[in-house]
C-alpha cells in the first residue's frame, strides 16, 4: 500500500542523486584537463563543474588548454568517462526503495531529468536497475536550448507528463541543479549525504532549496 504525497509529479536529477557518479566523472575530467594543461586540486574541479554540462564550459577550458573543445575532445572526454563509470559506478544507497515509493505515490508520474548527455544518462541507469523506473521519462539538457542552472529540462519534463512545474517536487543534488528546479518553479529537495556530498548545505538552501536531506530513507516524508 502506498501513500500518497502532496506532488502531482517527482523529478529527480541522476547525477549524484539516482547515481553515486560525480565522484567518479569529476575525476576522470581533472586527469584529462590536468593532462591538457589545466592542473587544479579535486575542489576546485567540484566547484567548477559540478552540475554543470562540460560542454557549455568549453571556453573556460580553451582559454587554459590552449585548443579547441570540439565533438573530438568531447567524444575523447566521454569515452574514458564512461570506461570508468562502467568499472565502479553504483545507485545511490537507499534509491530504490524511495524510487518504488514516489513511483507508486505519483501513479507513475516520475522523470528524470539531467544536464548530462543522453547516452551517459541512459547508460548509468541501465547499469544500476533503475531503467525500468524512468525509461521513455528521461529529459537531457543537451537536447534543450539551455542546460541547468536555465530551467529548461525541468520544464519540458513537467510538460511530458502534464503537470504543472508548481506542482512538481525536484530531487537535487547541486546549487546549479536547484537553481534550475526553483527557476522551473518547482518545490526543491536537495539531497546532501554528509561527508560525502559534492556541495555545501548552505550552497543548496542559498540556490533556493526548500530543505536538505542526508538519506534517501527520508524522501517520502519530504514529499507527504
Amino acid at each position: 500500500m502506498h501513500s500518497s504525497t502532496r506532488f502531482d509529479a517527482v523529478l529527480f536529477d541522476c547525477d549524484g542523486v539516482l547515481v553515486d557518479s560525480e565522484p567518479i566523472t569529476n575525476g576522470v575530467l581533472r586527469d584529462y584537463l590536468a593532462e591538457e594543461g589545466w592542473v587544479m586540486s579535486s575542489e576546485e574541479c567540484v566547484a567548477r563543474f559540478i552540475g554543470r554540462a562540460v560542454k557549455d564550459e568549453a571556453a573556460a577550458i580553451e582559454e587554459h588548454i590552449g585548443k579547441p573543445v570540439d565533438a573530438a575532445w568531447l567524444a575523447a572526454f566521454r569515452a574514458r568517462r564512461d570506461a570508468a563509470l562502467l568499472a565502479r559506478l553504483q545507485a545511490v544507497p537507499h534509491i530504490f526503495d524511495a524510487v518504488e515509493w514516489v513511483h507508486g505515490a505519483t501513479k507513475g508520474k516520475i522523470a528524470c531529468a539531467s544536464g548530462a548527455d543522453r547516452g551517459k544518462v541512459e547508460l548509468q541507469l541501465t547499469m544500476v536497475g533503475l531503467m525500468p523506473w524512468f525509461g521513455g521519462r528521461i529529459f537531457s539538457g543537451h537536447e534543450l536550448p539551455r542546460s541547468k542552472p536555465a530551467p529548461d529540462v525541468y520544464l519540458a519534463a513537467a510538460a511530458a507528463l502534464g503537470v504543472d512545474p508548481r506542482r512538481c517536487a525536484v530531487v537535487e543534488d547541486s546549487p546549479t541543479g536547484v537553481t534550475a528546479g526553483v527557476t522551473a518553479g518547482c518545490t526543491v529537495f536537495a539531497y546532501h549525504p554528509g561527508a560525502h556530498a559534492m556541495s555545501t548545505e548552505k550552497s543548496l538552501l542559498d540556490a533556493g532549496a526548500t530543505a536538505t536531506f542526508g538519506t534517501m530513507q527520508d524522501l517520502p516524508n519530504l514529499l507527504r
